[in-house]
Formats: structure tokens, C-alpha cells, sequence
């Protein structure tokens, strides 16, 4: 009988090739189990093992035969096993990532909106355009990108006003907002109606007197009146800005 498929990573652990795991759940059991034991007497710490979607059923084996859950995406779950009990497993994802956007027009008009899902329905409850980041995509891009999808205005990233870091978020992960100045390119609303139930432009002073607006919101609004922020910069030479951003004071975006 052979091994399973695998790979060793730069750790000496054992990543199990997903794309070759037999179907049987009792074929798999079996080679599993010899598997472990030879790994486990070449000394190697840890087992990764990655079992996709249309393979469920051999998740029951491999739990039997100790693996543990790690986590899961909608097409696998992955799973771990320690042969060394002090073999590092590092975490996976802990934090959610947003980006609201303070967008400010020359007649220093601040562009705000009532979400339509509210704990009060009773009054509007102006807050800044903003949401969370598709995996993969830049900071500056998602915050362009939301601020039009809420509002219809086109905005332009300016800098990086601040950003809040904050415990027990959505499924007990922590959550980083990053609030960014954007100057708009267009100004006409057009509100996206399963989210956004008013946008409209409201003036800075209005916003920041209003009783009903967060300290939080007034405090930033501020910093985008009165602080430069961090722009986007590149390190030339680096890596693949396609992977890649940076945010560096005083340099040029």
C-alpha cells in the first residue's frame, strides 16, 4: 500500500496533495493511517491536510483518526494533525477588513448615508460610505469601489486618515476599518436601494454639530479636514504592486 501524496513544506511538515486522495473512505483510512505512522517515524512535526468539497465523506476518517479541524472555505475544509504536541499551527484568518470614505466636495459638503438596515428606523442616521474588502483587492481601490456601489458618486483615493481596530466582531473576529479621504469626480446620488436608504450632501459643520452623529465619525471627519493623511506610495523595485500597497507619510501617491 503507498503512502498518501505529499508534499513537505519549508517547516518539515506534510502537506497532503488534495487533488489525489482516493474516494473510498476506507481505502483512504487505510492509507492515512499508514501514512501518519511513517511520517511520524521520519520525525516530521505536523500533517496538513486539505480535504475538498466533493470529498466529504472522508472527513469522519480522518477526524477518527485524530486530525482536527483548522478551517474551511466553500469548496474544502483543511484539517491538521500533531505528531510533535509542540509543533506550531499558525491561525487562520482573524480579522475582517473595511474601509469607509470621507468624500468632501469644494463647497466643503461631506457625502453621507442612512443605511436602510438600522437598529433606529425612526430618523436617518448618517454615517460615511464604506464596506468591506473583496479578497484580493487594494485598500484605495475598495474604497472608491464602495463609496460608488452606496452613493453612485465616483471618488478619487487621497489618503489614509486612520483606521480603528476593534474585538469580538462578526463570529468572535476582530475587525480593521481603515478610514481613507477621497475628493469626488462626480456628484450626483444614486443610492444603491437594497443597502442605502438616503445620500445626500451635507455640510461639515452640520455633520460634526449633529447630536446624533458618532464621536468616532466627527473625530475623523476632522482629521480629513485638517491632517494631510498618508497617501499611497510604491517602493520601486520591490515586489508586485498587483499583491502589494503601501501607505508612507510625505511621499508622493
Amino acid at each position: 500500500m503507498d503512502l498518501l501524496e505529499h508534499q513537505v513544506n519549508p517547516f518539515n511538515g506534510i502537506v497532503i496533495a488534495p487533488d489525489a486522495l482516493p474516494a473510498d473512505p476506507a481505502t483512504f483510512g487505510a492509507r492515512l493511517r499508514l501514512s501518519v505512522d511513517h511520517w511520524t517515524q521520519r520525525g516530521h512535526p505536523l500533517i496538513w491536510l486539505e480535504i475538498p468539497i466533493h470529498r466529504a465523506a472522508l472527513i469522519a476518517e480522518a477526524t477518527a483518526q485524530g486530525f482536527t479541524f483548522h478551517h474551511t472555505t466553500e469548496a474544502a475544509l483543511t484539517l491538521t494533525y500533531r505528531i510533535h504536541p509542540n509543533a506550531l499551527i499558525p491561525t487562520y484568518a482573524t480579522h475582517y477588513i473595511g474601509a469607509g470614505g470621507v468624500v468632501i466636495n469644494a463647497q466643503r459638503e461631506l457625502l453621507v448615508v442612512s443605511e436602510r438596515h438600522r437598529r433606529d428606523p425612526s430618523r436617518p442616521h448618517w454615517k460615511l460610505p464604506g464596506g468591506a474588502l473583496h479578497p484580493g483587492e487594494h485598500l484605495a481601490e475598495a474604497v472608491a469601489r464602495e463609496v460608488l456601489e452606496e452613493t453612485g458618486v465616483q471618488a478619487q483615493f487621497q489618503a489614509l486618515i486612520c483606521f480603528r481596530h476593534w474585538h469580538g466582531y462578526r463570529w468572535g473576529k476582530s475587525d480593521i476599518y481603515f478610514v481613507c479621504r477621497l475628493t469626488p469626480i462626480s456628484e450626483e446620488i444614486v443610492i444603491q436601494l437594497d443597502e442605502i436608504e438616503q445620500a445626500r450632501w451635507m455640510p461639515t459643520d452640520q455633520y460634526l454639530a449633529d447630536e446624533h452623529v458618532s464621536i468616532f465619525n466627527k473625530k475623523i471627519v476632522r482629521a480629513a479636514l485638517e491632517t494631510p493623511g498618508i497617501p499611497t506610495t510604491w517602493v520601486e523595485g520591490y515586489a508586485d504592486p498587483s499583491r502589494y500597497e503601501f501607505f508612507l507619510p510625505g511621499q508622493p501617491s
